[in-house]
């Protein structure tokens, strides 16, 4: 029975996390290996509410700085080879990658 690998990754730039789904993809393409996705998970946001006024003084403006979590899911056959090119797959500052065998 041939295994599975599922890869999550998560970011807060989009366009970042949008390259290594689209490596990991071009991988499983160019080596013919099944898999699914990306699998867009929904967006966490974290929402912090501050005062504009530093001195508490005024009118009682808000701002809301808003933190938003992307997040994707890779299902992929297990091959040797091709995770071997996975693990070299150059994955910015901003992106974590988490990989697990099923």
């Amino acid at each position: 029975m041939p295994s599975k690998a599922r890869i999550r990754l998560w970011s807060t730039n989009v366009y970042s996390l949008n390259y290594v789904c689209d490596q990991i993809k071009r991988i499983a393409v160019k080596t013919g290996v099944k898999f699914s996705g990306p699998i867009p998970l929904p967006t966490k946001k974290l929402v912090v509410p501050v005062r504009r006024s530093p001195c508490g003084e005024g009118s009682k403006t808000w701002d809301r700085w808003e933190m938003r979590i992307h997040k994707r899911i890779i299902d992929i056959a297990a091959d040797e080879r091709v995770m071997k090119q996975i693990m070299r797959v150059r994955v910015p500052e901003d992106v974590y990658i988490e990989i697990e065998l099923i």
